[in-house]
């Protein structure tokens, strides 16, 4: 069995995140059944968008740019830059000057509660 998911298809939707500039971020989720493999979804970062530093204390997760300026802890970051999370890793903060897109992939599906900020 396979299962098929085209991203140009799918209309991106809100992405709610804590302490984020929720209404610049918006997400287009491409697999969420891990039987098919890991929770992969399409983020959308709008200029001027922020997500605070945060933990994921379920999973580990991975980041690939896309297009557009993803900026990592301070640092500017343009397509093809790859970033790789341990559970329970700090990560962040993230934001973007003009805008970005970046592929974001779990391998353990999670709900929304895990995402604590850091300190």
């Amino acid at each position: 069995m396979e299962n098929i998911t085209k991203s140009n298809e799918l209309d991106y939707m809100p992405f709610q995140i804590p302490g984020a500039t929720s209404e610049k971020l918006f997400v287009k989720l491409l697999n969420l059944d891990t039987q098919y493999g890991p929770v992969f979804a399409e983020l959308k970062m709008e200029a001027g968008a922020y997500i605070p530093a945060h933990i994921h204390h379920k999973t580990e997760e991975q980041h690939y740019v896309l297009e557009g300026d993803f900026i990592n802890d301070g640092i500017t970051y343009e397509a093809g830059a790859f970033f790789s999370h341990d559970i329970g890793q700090v990560h962040g903060p993230h934001s973007t000057k003009n805008g970005c897109r970046i592929l974001f992939i779990q391998p353990n599906q999670v709900d929304p509660t895990d995402f604590e900020i850091a300190d």
